[in-house]
């Protein structure tokens, strides 16, 4: 048995460590042999009702529900396929009968999706997590469990079966499963070391199910044995209440998170001292905000760079290269250096030649993070990858003389205004320095002249004093090639996020050319 697969850590723990506290959901909370045994009932009663290789569906919000089936899969040799309960019923029909599902687990409140998925797949039992189920000709989750064994049906071991499917897009565009096997979240421990975790470690997930981040960080941190605080609602107030309910020493958040807490300590007396390390990634950080929130929280930062195709992450920024100020500050710029069994290459975006230090291009990388491909899309999967086995990225940027990766951004989201490239966070950087900005966006609007516009959609801290349009292009033009400057700014009082936190830029530049102006 492969001791370092998820099911066999959780076994591994139960044997070793049977009375350590495993996860934590409101007032519940279960020890390593108590998810072990619970995981087992789950995995028995799932192996009655599905084939091995089944996809199983939910649509939870992060909890213990999630977390037992995300464990009871692996052991079941089944493929936990996290559902985005953002998306409307019909939506999730689609993505429901692209998975082929055997089984969908759904809490109570996404009742719709569920009567949605029932009706145009009749065949897929369903299984409502909930006080009272109240959904026809399906199980609730109590019943469910009475209907398995208890016996661990002993699989995950083998490195090249499937275990993880999340989709891509989801809101826009063509859903597509990625496929992960056992070995891409094979959590070896010098990949653990980057966390730092103390023998006493409580780590918070309040990240989505259904996104990497969100199933990678609880991947990781039950592998490594670390008691888990899960949280369905990732608001900064309920983030900061766990945080100093639970004694949490480790969070994982997305950088729109980490300003939201940093806001809400700032403005309130809560209690965050026992916070030793915030993890974060998901999307790119403005080096003003990291360095704030460097002060603010006054604990140690670690950036994990990656997406969902390579499993997580493929690059590191360690806590001992943020420097806020001196000469290495320039390294909160950067992704950090490649992980343990990691290669990363800088690319032409049109030759695919590999380029030298320095020079910007697609980001590349080989590893066996990277999965094996898209669930039924061999033309997607093919386009995936270069000749020599590397996984594009989709992602600008280049690698200095030291090996640190600096990600310029999104190649889609670069901008091409009078024949120059401009990318977003350069201009998004600076725009972040000035003392009236809380959160700022970049996009290219369709311009008749330049191509392109650059247009920057601003959000004010609360109470701050209003800068003119003309101030915050003359601030930057200070700073930025004139090119780079925005020639539109505008004022909103939020930015739209998905689930996750991640800015949605697409309904920011529809925005901005249907209606001219973002409201």
């Amino acid at each position: 048995m492969n001791e370092l697969h998820l099911p066999s850590r959780i076994r591994h723990w139960a044997r070793t460590r049977p009375a350590d506290l495993a996860v934590t959901c409101g007032d519940r909370t279960l020890s390593f042999l108590e998810l072990d045994a619970e995981t087992n009932l789950v995995a028995s009663a799932l192996a009655d009702m599905a084939v091995q290789g089944a996809r199983i569906g939910v649509v939870l919000r992060m909890g213990i529900e999630g977390a037992e089936t995300f464990v009871a899969c692996a052991k079941a040799g089944m493929v936990f396929t996290p559902l985005n309960w953002r998306l409307n019923p019909h939506e999730l029909v689609k993505v429901a009968q692209d998975a082929e599902l055997g089984v969908l687990i759904v809490g109570e409140e996404f009742a719709p999706a569920a009567e949605a998925v029932a009706a145009a797949m009749p065949q897929v039992p369903v299984i409502v997590v909930g006080v009272t189920g109240g959904i026809d000709n399906s199980r609730t989750w109590p019943e469910f469990l009475k209907s398995g064994s208890g016996v661990d049906p002993g699989l995950g071991d083998d490195p090249d079966a499937a275990v993880l499917q999340l989709y891509t897009s989801g809101t826009t565009g063509r859903p597509k499963g990625v496929v992960a096997v056992h070995r891409n979240l094979y959590n070896v421990p010098e990949g653990l070391d980057v966390y730092e975790f103390g023998p006493n470690a409580v780590a918070l997930d309040a990240l989505p199910l259904f996104h990497i981040a969100g199933a990678g960080w609880m991947s990781t941190c039950l592998s490594a044995g670390v008691h888990l605080v899960l949280l369905g609602d990732l608001t900064a107030g309920r983030v900061a209440e766990a945080i100093a309910t639970h004694s949490v020493t480790h969070v994982f958040l997305v950088p729109s998170a980490i300003q939201t807490l940093v806001d809400l300590s700032s403005g309130e007396d809560v209690d965050l001292s026992t916070l030793q390390l915030v993890a974060y990634g998901s999307s790119p950080i403005t080096p003003a905000l990291l360095a704030h929130a460097m002060d603010v929280l006054q604990c140690k930062f670690v950036q994990r760079y990656g997406l969902t195709e390579t499993t997580g992450s493929v690059s590191v920024l360690r806590a001992d290269d943020h420097h806020p100020t001196g000469p290495k500050s320039r390294l909160l710029c950067s992704a950090g250096k490649p992980m343990i069994g990691v290669e990363i290459s800088i690319r032409d975006v049109t030759t695919g030649a590999e380029l030298p230090p320095n020079e910007s291009g697609e980001i590349v990388a080989r590893s066996r993070n990277n999965t094996c491909g898209y669930w039924r899309r061999e033309r997607e999967t093919a386009e995936l990858f270069t000749a020599d086995g590397f996984l594009r990225t989709g992602d600008a940027g280049h690698i200095d003389d030291e090996g640190y990766l600096f990600v310029t951004d999104r190649l889609k989201d670069m901008i091409i205004t009078g024949g120059e490239n401009v990318y977003p966070i350069e201009v998004e950087s600076v725009l972040a320095e000035h003392p009236s900005v809380a959160e700022v966006a970049v996009v290219g609007v369709p311009d008749r002249r330049w191509g392109e516009s650059v247009t920057a959609v601003i959000r004010l801290v609360d109470g701050a004093d209003v800068p003119s349009v003309a101030e915050l292009i003359d601030f930057s033009t200070a700073r930025l090639a004139s090119y780079k400057k925005p020639r539109e700014i505008h004022f909103v009082e939020s930015l739209p996020r998905n689930a996750s936190g991640k800015l949605v830029k697409a309904s920011l530049r529809t925005m901005l050319s249907v209606n001219g102006e973002a409201s």
